[in-house]
């Protein structure tokens, strides 16, 4: 970075508040009291982020009569759910080009079942006026180099060749740039109705409030500790008391499982995100960006961006961080280092718009697995149930990993349960140092291969041999 283009970048960071900035929202609602004493439930539910409060939501939507409990460690929605970009997917799968390469067979299946639990969001946020900025106005994926364009070509064509093509639009440079203008931009492929933007701390809040109003108990500041058999159900210990259950689903995502086993398919990987202060009338005409889609581009270490309801920027991704020994810890949620290169990347984006400066800037922890989405599985002889590894793309896909997890629970052969995807299993991370020393060269090597066309070394084609392709 030239030292000019990184005082400017600095200068512009000066402000900016190191908190999420759809926490910070006054609409935050106050934490309910923590469990005390020993409830007993039909349905415990562990985790009071997305996967948790979906879950919830539908087992009282199936039988309302079901007596469900959920606990959350601290409050609804303050990790991941409440710090990611706010992009809400119909894909299940991270992406058309990541299920066309793992299941294949299944992916017209996959992508149909994704659209209608999208719909199924849209429909829940206007039924139980969730207030949470919901605006489906889809996604563009911009090519910033020119073998970036090709890739988009290709996947636009593999999707034609499935039938899936319908509101996908190829756009030229003129045309994605009258959509959105950056000097960057050299093409992109339009997704028309396959996402929707929305605030989604406020999901949160308004999916525990729904809980609430169809009467689930919920505890705040109530981590689950151990997780043990009782006979016919299950227990699990908090830190005042425990809750008896006949049937226990797990939400807890990027923090370590009360299944001991599902531990190792998943690893935490940090994601930072800067948010501007509100854009004038003038500046946001300088980009256009009338129609307020969500954008990304096609590297493998690509950036999101999007804007917010008040007209700000929202701008994450690049740097992917592992820690060593994979543990979730507070003190890797900021990290100046890439705050820095994410505001001079956004200044090369948008040279119109230097001078703006940033307001918050913030990270957290995504539980990624190996084959870059969701995995399901039960324990105890199907007294439990579990979803992770969304890696990324849960705010969306955690409503089908609900659906899933009261799926199995209820013993039920359905669409759901018989996909190679469900019943499959990513592969899990081998040991420290292994772990470190493999994604330390993954993450190299996807560098490398942005640098060069595209071109992935032999390092890369092993893992995805080994179906372990990081490639987004």
């Amino acid at each position: 970075m030239a030292p000019v283009a990184m005082r400017s970048a600095a200068r512009s960071l000066s402000d900016a508040q190191p908190v999420p900035f759809w926490l910070e929202d006054p609409g935050k609602p106050g934490a309910v009291p923590a469990l005390t004493g020993t409830e007993k439930c039909d349905l415990l539910v562990v985790g009071g982020g997305y996967s948790g409060l979906w879950t919830a939501l539908l087992a009282k939507e199936r039988e309302p009569d079901r007596d469900v409990v959920l606990i959350e460690g601290r409050e609804v929605g303050w990790a991941a759910s409440g710090r990611n970009g706010g992009f809400c997917a119909a894909s299940l799968t991270h992406g058309f080009g990541n299920g066309l390469a793992r299941w294949p067979d299944e992916l017209t299946t996959l992508e149909r079942l994704g659209e209608r639990n999208l719909d199924a969001i849209e429909a829940a946020v206007a039924r139980y006026s969730l207030d949470c900025d919901f605006e489906r106005t889809g996604e563009i994926d911009v090519a910033t180099e020119p073998h970036q364009l090709e890739e988009l070509h290709e996947m636009y064509e593999a999707a034609r060749r499935l039938g899936l093509a319908d509101g996908l639009e190829l756009l030229d440079r003129d045309a994605v740039r009258a959509q959105v203008d950056s000097p960057t931009f050299l093409g992109g492929l339009h997704d028309r109705r396959g996402v929707a933007m929305l605030h989604p701390a406020k999901l949160a809040w308004g999916l525990k409030r729904a809980c609430l109003d169809l009467g689930v108990r919920v505890f705040e500041n109530t981590p689950g500790l151990e997780l043990v058999s009782l006979g016919a159900g299950m227990g699990v210990r908090t830190p005042y008391g425990r809750v008896v259950a006949r049937r226990v689903a797990l939400g807890t995502n990027v923090f370590p499982s009360l299944v001991k086993r599902v531990r190792y398919y998943t690893v935490p990987v940090y994601d930072y995100v800067l948010t501007t202060e509100p854009l004038t009338d003038a500046q946001l005409a300088s980009v256009g960006w009338k129609n307020r889609q969500g954008l990304g581009d096609s590297a493998n270490q690509f950036h999101y961006f999007r804007i917010t309801a008040d007209n700000r920027i929202l701008w994450g991704g690049y740097d992917a961080i592992y820690p060593f020994g994979g543990r979730v810890s507070a003190e890797r949620d900021h990290r100046p280092e890439t705050y820095l290169r994410l505001a001079e990347h956004f200044f090369r984006c948008f040279p119109q718009l230097e001078g703006l400066r940033f307001s918050h800037a913030w990270g957290g922890a995504i539980d990624t697995c190996s084959r870059f989405s969701a995995f399901f599985g039960t324990a105890h002889q199907g007294k439990v149930a579990y979803a992770a590894g969304f890696t990324g793309l849960g705010v969306g896909a955690t409503r089908f990993g609900a659906d899933v997890m009261l799926d199995l629970l209820a013993g039920e052969h359905t669409e759901r349960t018989e996909l190679k995807m469900v019943r499959s299993k990513p592969l899990p991370f081998p040991p420290e140092p292994i772990a470190w020393a493999g994604i330390g060269i993954t993450k190299w090597s996807l560098a490398r291969a942005d640098e060069n066309g595209g071109r992935r070394n032999l390092w890369l084609k092993a893992m995805d041999r080994l179906g372990l392709g990081f490639d987004s």
